[in-house]
């Protein structure tokens, strides 16, 4: 296989990179990713990049220079990237050139934005662009999940697209065992590679635990054979949302802590009308629950393993009601166990999608041309779940961080001792003991008094009143409660949106809440438990 001045350039670039790295490769202890050499936690915030559509070629590199890609994705934050490809691009068109895929599809104005952008690509073949992209991601020290998305390059994830489940009209065993091998060899001591997901979604009419155990465990060993270093990624049933059957029945392999499971978790997950219902309490607790029992089990059960939260995503402009309401439920429960993810996606657009030439994608980071991002909340909104919550060998004593998800930011305390929300690049420290307990001031004799409906909280010495007795009332467990002196409940609440102010006000839907069609996300706070400064 041939390699072009600018890929040489890159694999130079990668050595080097990979020469002063003290956090790869990756391994896993209990259920954390961890660096193998120091043991010391490693927590992914990656996004996906899709390059296994038709083009079979990273999306975006008609609107702008790889290398500037790659720098909106640090800027924004991510220090990995879930780059996806599809079996036949390595066991049936590695040879095809990128030009005349583009080409053969019509795609004269891409070809064009390729030949500006980055020309480097359009003699290239596929296989040879998508090391390019690999390495350039790993030259600026980012790391990369390789996510095998389909075996026929296209679209996913339909319920019959023929990519489905192990035996499917694209998705044949042999084929795919071939292409996992090529690839975790093509990329084997490339430190940058730090994982490997060994399918995307299964789903469809021939979905069954016997093929999924047989296939996913031979999969698994294959790719440590052939290259020992990556994390292996295996996820579940029924398009990524089901794991539950490995309550009674387990993976039993020897890959030297190198599995993780992956889960997937959208507004259209499971009940996909469910966000679109009231009452939003009850939602969000059922929704909660469902994922705990499908997939969140593994974290906590006797033997616990990592739990990679591979995909979930949003119409980025702020328009899917019921994507908004799911967004808040789930960063609190994101935030809560500290889970390493993958948001869908960083692409704003797509070369051809479905058919269709330059189809927008309203799920993407970036907007259509690339430039900006989509959506202007999107740094202080993810703040929190991008960050180090919890280190299983922090020395730091234990706190909390009291989180409004509904804002992405944090209840913090200025220099006047008064309360605000604020971006969470750093958090105020709390001590809770529990159900009815008081909420202090880490360091200080001061706690957290509820005053009036409508009057902010305030710092006091008074504790033992039961102004200054905080509970979770609501099914949510997202409504943070003390009494008044009537013997009423006031919940913390953020005044506006647009106001950083922090009231208490009359709870929302937290008794029977059957009939309640009001919206309780601006009432929803979470007591976080940290070990981290």
């Amino acid at each position: 296989m041939k390699t072009n001045s600018l890929l040489a350039i890159l694999l130079v670039s990668v050595s080097l990179f990979a020469s002063l790295s003290c956090s790869l490769p990756l391994s896993t202890s209990k259920r954390w990713i961890v660096d193998t050499a120091s043991g010391q936690r490693v927590k992914l915030t990656c996004v996906t990049w899709a390059a296994h559509l038709q083009p079979m070629l990273a999306e975006g590199l008609d609107k702008k220079p790889i290398s500037h890609i790659a720098a909106e994705v640090i800027s924004r934050r991510f220090n990995c990237v879930r780059l996806t490809w599809a079996t036949f691009m390595f066991t049936r068109h590695a040879k095809l050139n990128v030009a005349e895929t583009f080409d053969s599809l019509g795609l004269k104005q891409a070809k064009a934005g390729l030949a500006k952008n980055n020309p480097f690509v359009l003699n290239m073949t596929h296989v040879e662009a998508y090391e390019a992209v690999v390495h350039l991601l790993g030259s600026q020290g980012i790391m990369v999940i390789l996510d095998n998305h389909v075996s026929y390059p296209k679209w996913c994830c339909a319920y019959d697209d023929g990519n489905g489940f192990f035996g499917d009209s694209y998705f044949r065993p042999k084929e795919w065992l071939q292409g996992l091998i090529m690839v975790a060899k093509l990329f084997n001591n490339q430190t940058q590679v730090v994982g490997m997901s060994l399918r995307n979604e299964l789903r469809g009419q021939r979905q069954n635990e016997n093929d999924w155990y047989k296939y996913m465990l031979r999969g698994a060993k294959e790719v440590h054979k052939a290259n020992p270093n990556v994390l292996i990624l295996v996820s579940g049933l029924t398009w990524g949302t089901d794991l539950s059957f490995l309550k009674t029945k387990s993976i039993e392999s020897n890959l030297d802590n190198k599995l993780v499971y992956e889960a997937h978790w959208y507004s259209f997950s499971g009940d996909p009308k469910i966000w679109e219902l009231q009452p939003l309490n009850r939602v969000c607790a059922n929704a909660t629950g469902w994922f705990s029992a499908q997939n969140g089990f593994l974290m906590s059960s006797e033997s616990p393993s990592p739990l990679f939260l591979g995909e979930f995503g949003f119409d980025q402009r702020g328009v899917n009601q019921a994507d908004n309401r799911f967004l808040s439920c789930l960063f609190a429960y994101v935030a809560e166990k500290d889970l390493d993810w993958g948001l869908w996606a960083l692409q704003g657009s797509y070369y051809f999608r479905e058919g269709h030439v330059g189809h927008e994608e309203t799920f993407g980071v970036l907007d259509f041309h690339w430039k900006h991002l989509r959506n202007s909340t999107f740094p202080k909104r993810f703040r929190l779940i991008q960050n180090m919550i919890q280190d299983p060998n922090s020395n730091v004593s234990k706190s909390n961080i009291l989180y409004h998800p509904l804002s992405g930011q944090c209840v913090q305390v200025n220099n006047k001792n008064k309360l605000h929300l604020k971006d969470c690049k750093s958090w105020t420290k709390w001590s809770f003991d529990g159900y009815g307990a008081t909420i202090r001031l880490m360091g200080t004799a001061f706690c957290l008094k509820a005053v009036g409906h409508g009057l902010p909280p305030i710092l006091s010495d008074d504790c033992l009143s039961q102004q200054s007795a905080w509970k979770f009332v609501s099914n949510s467990k997202l409504h943070l409660a003390a009494l008044d002196g009537q013997g009423k409940y006031l919940c913390l609440q953020k005044k506006s949106s647009t106001s950083s102010e922090i009231l208490t006000r009359r709870c929302i839907c937290i008794e029977d809440d059957s009939d309640c069609k009001e919206n309780p996300q601006i009432q929803w706070f979470k007591l976080l438990s940290t070990n981290v400064n």
